[in-house]
């Protein structure tokens, strides 16, 4: 028995040790977190709760040309409540939510106002702090709700939080949607918005932020916040009226031609400042969207628009004139393997023809055998014109995605026999439809080259803060006796060539068609034929004052029409028409004109004695009255007055309304009984039942007016 006492005690004792030890160890332990490690763990857990968050700066304007906005950032909230702050005690809180439910129902309408007070209730029940009201809150809605109970005691009396963000937004939606462009977490900036990335986004704020139960970041105070510094605005160069024309246009002729894809850019000659760029592509159900920046990043074969570099080329090196001789043959040639066709082959060719006419008629035959006699022998000359000309180089726009140009050189693999006649007529070689217009805008430039800009001015605020100004890339394409006669040769394809269909008796155009075959596997549609076709018109205006150059690219029409003048022509005059008459300085000056009656004063209508003398009275004008007491007159202008003389208005008598206004001459007839029919406008000429005739009531009277 003593040794079974003596072994429980020992036992006890042992559980008593290793308690004892274990007590020892946790206030060794707990001693140590305190005093040794106890500021790195605090340091560790306020980096796990309390982090410091950007603000977002709000991202600058981009606007048009006039000053019209074409992408904003505008602002959205997010409003949250906190109905356990410090100064809301019980008393306060359950007599201000009946009301403020109330108005978050009639503002929102989303709600009843009994579940918006039962959220409310429970939010403050269930201890929350940062409760969700709601999000993408407009200004105006968040305006409102800084004046509803609560709320309007502010963040630490009211519990009222509200966060900031923005959304971007084009005002004119797809308007020159591609150009303006976008810019997107993990995604390539695009357009305007990526180009000037740097100068729109600003510099964004701090905020130190607490994260709470259930994982929610809280601001913890306004003391602890950094402002963000707003982007700058960049005004670009587009017009927004005529990029609408351009869009407008392009979409009508993409519709009825049923094309793949298409677009069009217009350009100030002197400056390079693009007006106007639209693309359009065709989407599976038949319709149009701006998907893709084809002016800037399609690359291909430009076909009969190259012709001009050919022609510049071979006159600045002094091979050819343009009064000089080419046998174009019966329509067909061929070259080592290959056979190469006119468009009129059917009707036997153009036969010998001057080197002009080769350019008005764009003949494929006779540029090919421009460019064999002139450059036949040593082929790298020309490349080396073209290099000159800036025809082998990007243009190094701000917009990303310019497409490669691809001008084969003699010692690549794939040059042959036939790629100088080819080249000539623009294939094998590849040019974006920009770096096109670029070449001919140096053309209407009288050689000088300037970089397409797409914007020209940066400002922050109201504050301007830089100007861009124009760049030329080539001081001098090619001389000005060059540029004389290629001038004419453009002209001459409006005036007597393949563009004849886009002369205007009003202004002016010149400019070259072009079409090209283009492989099918290009695009996603299926072809009859094996081969699609891309369709152009480049050219500028008016052609003896050149201010804008256009250029027009159509790809795959599929209704069995695909030739430039008929499917790229017809946008470039509606675009070129709308910019001619809404721009004055185009127009010929009149003539000065003192004025066109016989007299300096204004003509006077016949009609009311008292309308007709306080007329004259404002105008300054002196009147020789002989109608004392006349309700209606007669006037007649003199060189230095107007003469009144009375017409006497009979009852039941027609009266003489010639030489009246209409008003006058409706209100004494009708008040005769007489039905009145109008032909024609301004004063009465002509009626049809003479003066002074009595007037059976409800017969009726024509009047003539002129």
């Amino acid at each position: 028995m003593n040794d079974l006492r003596k072994d429980i005690s020992w036992r006890i004792y042992l559980v008593y040790f290793f308690v004892c030890l274990f007590g020892v160890v946790i206030i060794v332990k707990a001693a140590t977190i305190q005093l040794v490690e106890g500021d790195e763990l605090r340091k560790k857990v306020q980096n796990l709760t309390l982090v410091e968050k950007n603000i977002n700066a709000v991202r600058g304007n981009i606007y048009a040309a006039d000053g019209s906005l074409l992408a904003t950032s505008i602002p959205i909230y997010e409003v949250r409540f906190d109905p356990n702050a410090d100064a809301i005690t019980k008393e306060l809180f359950y007599d201000s939510v009946d009301s403020l439910a109330w108005y978050l129902s009639d503002v929102f309408k989303d709600r009843s106002v009994a579940s918006y007070k039962r959220e409310l209730i429970n939010a403050r029940e269930n201890g929350e702090r940062y409760h969700l009201i709601k999000r993408n809150v407009k200004y105006t809605e968040l305006k409102e709700m800084k004046e509803f109970p609560l709320f309007r005691r502010g963040k630490y009396k009211g519990g009222f939080i509200f966060l900031q963000h923005n959304r971007r937004e084009r005002p004119f939606k797809i308007l020159a949607a591609r150009t303006i462009g976008y810019e997107r977490e993990g995604v390539t900036p695009v357009g305007l918005e990526g180009a000037y990335k740097e100068e729109l986004k600003g510099v964004d704020g701090k905020r130190l932020m607490q994260k709470i139960a259930g994982g929610v970041w809280m601001p913890v105070g306004d003391e602890n916040e950094i402002e963000p510094e707003d982007g700058r605005d960049i005004y670009s160069t587009i017009d927004v009226n005529l990029q609408d024309v351009a869009e407008s246009a392009l979409l009508k002729q993409l519709q009825k031609h049923k094309a793949d894809h298409g677009c069009v850019v217009l350009m100030e000659v002197k400056t390079g400042a693009v007006k106007a760029i639209a693309n359009l592509k065709r989407t599976e159900s038949g319709g149009y969207y701006e998907g893709y920046n084809y002016a800037i990043g399609e690359s291909t074969e430009p076909g009969s628009t190259f012709k001009l570099a050919g022609l510049v080329a071979a006159i600045e090196d002094g091979y050819v004139d343009m009064e000089d001789m080419v046998d174009c043959g019966d329509g067909s040639k061929k070259y080592y393997d290959r056979t190469m066709y006119d468009s009129n082959y059917d009707e036997g060719g153009w036969g010998k023809i001057t080197v002009k006419r080769v350019f008005e008629v764009s003949s494929n035959i006779g540029m090919a055998e421009i460019m064999l006699k002139s450059y036949g022998q040593n082929p790298q000359n020309f490349i080396d014109r073209l290099g000159q000309m800036n025809l082998t180089k990007p243009l190094n726009i701000e917009i990303a995605g310019e497409g490669e140009p691809y001008i084969k050189n003699t010692s690549d693999k794939s040059w042959s026999g036939i790629s100088l006649a080819w080249m000539a007529h623009g294939y094998e070689l590849q040019q974006t439809p920009l770096q096109i217009l670029t070449f001919y805008n140096a053309i209407a430039n009288d050689g000088v080259m300037v970089k397409p800009m797409f914007v020209d001015k940066i400002t922050k605020g109201r504050k301007l803060e830089k100007t861009i100004d124009p760049i030329v890339l080539n001081a001098k394409v090619c001389s000005k006796e060059t540029i004389d006669k290629v001038k004419s040769a453009l002209e001459g394809v409006v005036e007597n060539g393949t563009a004849s269909n886009l002369r205007n008796a009003d202004y002016k155009i010149a400019g070259k068609t072009g079409t090209a075959q283009i492989a099918n596997k290009n695009y996603g549609y299926s072809y009859k034929s094996k081969v699609s076709h891309q369709a152009s018109f480049v050219g500028y205006f008016p052609a003896d004052n050149p201010q804008y150059s256009c250029i027009v690219v159509v790809n795959a029409p599929s209704q069995h029409v695909y030739y430039g003048n008929l499917v790229a022509g017809p946008i470039f005059k509606e675009v070129a028409d709308k910019v001619y008459a809404n721009s004055l300085d185009m127009h010929e000056e009149l003539k000065e004109q003192k004025y066109f009656a016989n007299s300096a004063i204004p003509y006077s209508k016949n009609g009311n004695k008292a309308d007709v003398e306080k007329l004259f009275s404002f105008l300054n004008i002196d009147v020789k009255s002989e109608a004392k007491d006349a309700e209606w007159i007669v006037t007649s202008t003199q060189d230095s007055l107007v003469t009144i003389q009375p017409r006497i208005i009979q009852q039941n008598l027609v009266p003489n309304v010639k030489g009246m206004g209409l008003r006058d001459a409706l209100y004494l007839l009708e008040n005769q009984g007489l039905a009145v029919e109008v032909e024609g406008s301004g004063v009465v000429k002509e009626q049809s039942i003479l003066p002074g005739k009595r007037i059976n009531p409800g017969s009726q009277i024509k009047l003539i007016l002129s």
